[in-house]
């Protein structure tokens, strides 16, 4: 079977967390920012860092097997190339901005001259609503073509809102896209190399929304205990040295779980542990 060609992005805000997770997943990652192609002959892979924005394109036309790039780039795009699963980095909102007072509504756009990077993903928009407008594609700082009188809105990526805010501006309107970063493969003729490595970076993900709880508990409350902590499938239950206790392993939620380890303890558990969890397969 051929190496599965991956594409990374290169720079940008997405470039470091991309090889991040990779590497989690087990795939060697280049230590030069300036290499712009790694072979992980071991793993079947071969990895190509690129523009963000090129990524998609390289993978619809079939160039590439599959990808990293974000939701809102891959929309843009245009490209055949479909989501294969979220990443949970990278999350963005696109939101309209303009003079405050200018627009209150998506309706007063129709007619105004609107500029952005993704004019693909704001024309889109906007057609499902059945507003006609002028789109223009302006790169870098696109808040100050209203100040230069060359746009009456925007759409723009939303975080704080802080520089909108200092350019004169505010949002309007429905959020126009939530993008975060996307795995991204074609639409056809799909590499059978995609599936194992979808496995390992789901692996990784849930790693990193869970952790390992052991503890100690009388039995008599263990199933007290177990329906605080059922675990994926089921915990493991052991009974101890100690006569009457049993131990119990489960997989819980990072979020939530140092309250977790007060309600175990408010029962009766002792000798609670967390320990991290740094790949798996479910």
């Amino acid at each position: 079977m051929s190496l599965l060609r991956v594409a990374v992005p290169n720079k940008g805000s997405l470039s470091v967390s991309a090889s991040e997770i990779l590497k989690e997943s087990g795939y060697r990652q280049r230590e030069d920012s300036k290499q712009l192609t790694l072979t992980d002959a071991e793993n079947g892979v071969e990895f190509f860092y690129l523009r963000p924005r090129d990524i998609a394109l390289y993978v619809g036309e079939g160039t590439l097997d599959v990808g990293i790039t974000g939701r809102d780039l891959l929309r843009d795009s245009g490209a055949q190339a479909d989501e294969a699963l979220t990443l949970g980095f990278g999350r963005s909102r696109f939101r309209f901005a303009a003079r405050p007072g200018r627009f209150t509504e998506l309706a007063d756009l129709a007619g105004a001259r609107i500029a952005t990077s993704y004019v693909g993903v704001v024309s889109a928009f906007l057609e499902e609503r059945g507003i006609e407008a002028s789109v223009t594609r302006l790169d870098g700082a696109v808040e100050t073509s209203i100040q230069l009188g060359v746009a009456d809105a925007i759409a723009d990526v939303v975080e704080t809102g802080s520089t909108l805010r200092q350019a004169g501006l505010e949002v309007f309107g429905e959020t126009i896209l939530e993008s975060e970063a996307v795995l991204i493969s074609r639409l056809h003729d799909v590499h059978p190399g995609l599936e194992s490595l979808r496995r390992r970076i789901e692996g990784v993900l849930v790693a990193r929304s869970y952790v390992m709880m052991d503890y100690d508990i009388p039995t008599d409350i263990v199933s007290e205990s177990v329906r605080l902590t059922p675990g994926i499938e089921s915990p493991t239950v052991a009974p101890l040295h100690r006569d009457g206790w049993s131990a119990v392993r489960a997989m819980v939620p990072r979020a939530g779980s140092q309250r977790l380890m007060d309600e175990l303890w408010q029962i009766g558990a002792r000798g609670i542990l967390l320990t991290d969890i740094h790949a798996c397969r479910l």
